[in-house]
């Protein structure tokens, strides 16, 4: 059945409700009861009932599930570092011993560099790279909205730039099935990597925020935001409710316990180091195959795990506290974890509305192939803002532009790149968001 505008619906009311209540979870919420609605017959009992079969029916994807709970354990893995003052050890290398982060600038470029370094998984580096730069971003009144756009204007895109990652399988996951439908030619994991300098977006996002840090200019909202923090001292907008609660990002050192960068940066290279073993063992030997969400879940526990055994065997806290300091970040995750299965559900939706192909019927034969990424690359990002999720984005789309529509009837050799372009490269601009 084909919906048509009605499968406009469920994003528009998402992202309408989100920017002007605030209320992301909310918004989320009601956008998948308009899509439930829809595809009910307008049923109000049955969408009420198929909105919340779609949010438990999440769990029964294999990937979906191991993200949530990686998510709830790197809660569990900063709450933890932090108490045994790893955190804390580092911030005192870097203002004490080193002097090294003297200014906004200086606490800026942590979160960067850091961002930089850790590019196993999105969430998992905006979360670290948060966690480690906040007491010094807090320390020089940077604003909270600064802070989160360097964070997260690093972390993506860096994972589509070096895919060797959770990003990079599930990419090459999404390519191997249009290259086993006949779609596209070629090795998944040579399109991929042939790709990579066409991901406009994500090196330009890059460079833009070094460039930002560095030059230390602000305007429009984010200058008003940067005013309210140097001359109030207002680090967040009045109102604003963090997604991750301060359980988690700012526990301060156990008492009496002496303050060791080390007991951060060991468990953090255990994390780092055990994604491309995870991805090599799943992949059967070859780490371009491994499987992106196993290999970020068994990271992850391996790094939790390994502080446990590195903290107990210090002295520095007993398993008891070890195991509560654990539960305790795994608690400030849950607003985090419900905004991911709410969004994961209203992107099934959406893809049962086929939005995605309805979009790509607004501009079939009616632009050029060659401006065909571009068009993917716009519907992708307000897919993506509405649904709240780049993974689950990934796959609607790839199914729904890989029909040909845009360049059909198409007889010119600029329309005939175009489409030859967008078949290969289009998902890598989008893949960010």
């Amino acid at each position: 059945m084909e919906y048509g505008f009605w499968s406009l619906l469920p994003p528009v009311i998402a992202i309408l409700l989100a920017l002007t209540t605030k209320q992301v979870f909310i918004s989320l919420i009601l956008g998948i009861f308009s899509g439930t609605l829809i595809l009910t017959d307008w049923s109000l009992f049955a969408a009420i009932n198929m909105t919340l079969e779609e949010i438990v029916a999440i769990f029964s994807e294999a990937w979906i599930t191991k993200t949530i709970m990686f998510s709830f354990l790197v809660g569990g893995l900063i709450t933890v570092i932090s108490a045994s003052g790893g955190v804390q050890g580092f911030i005192d290398y870097l203002t004490k011993k080193r002097n090294i982060v003297k200014d906004k600038k200086g606490a800026l470029l942590l979160a960067y560099i850091t961002g930089l370094v850790i590019f196993i998984e999105s969430s998992i580096t905006i979360l670290v790279s948060g966690t480690v730069a906040r007491p010094l971003t807090d320390k020089f009144k940077v604003s909270r909205e600064k802070l989160a756009y360097v964070c997260d204007s690093t972390s993506a895109p860096v994972c589509a730039l070096i895919p060797l990652n959770g990003w990079g399988a599930m990419l090459m996951g999404v390519i191997g099935v249009q290259v086993a439908n006949g779609v596209i030619e070629g090795n998944p994991a040579a399109l991929l990597a042939r790709s990579i300098p066409f991901q406009f977006y994500s090196i330009i996002a890059v460079i833009a925020v070094g460039y930002y840090i560095m030059t230390g200019k602000d305007w429009g909202p984010m200058a008003k935001a940067e005013k309210r923090a140097t001359e109030t001292g207002m680090l967040l907008r009045e109102g604003a409710t963090p997604m991750v609660s301060e359980e988690a990002t700012a526990t301060p050192p156990k008492e009496g316990v002496i303050p060791d960068m080390w007991n951060m940066i060991l468990p953090i290279v255990v994390l780092i180091a055990m994604m491309p073993i995870g991805l090599y063992i799943t992949g059967e030997g070859n780490i371009l195959q491994g499987s992106g969400s196993t290999s970020v879940f068994w990271a992850v526990i391996t790094a939790v795990t390994f502080a446990g055994f590195l903290y107990v065997l210090k002295g520095i806290m007993n398993l008891k506290e070890y195991i509560d300091y654990v539960y305790q970040g795994i608690g400030a995750i849950v607003p985090v974890a419900i905004l991911l299965i709410t969004a994961f559900a209203i992107g099934n939706v959406i893809g049962y509305l086929e939005t995605g192909q309805y979009m790509a019927s607004l501009v079939e034969g009616r632009v050029i192939g060659a401006f065909g990424p571009a068009i993917v690359f716009i519907m992708a990002s307000a897919m993506a803002f509405a649904t709240g999720t780049s993974l689950g984005n990934l796959w609607h789309y790839d199914a729904d532009w890989n029909s040909d529509g845009c360049c059909s009837g198409s007889s010119s050799v600029s329309d005939n790149w175009g489409c030859d372009f967008r078949r290969n490269y289009g998902r890598s601009l989008f893949t960010d968001f």
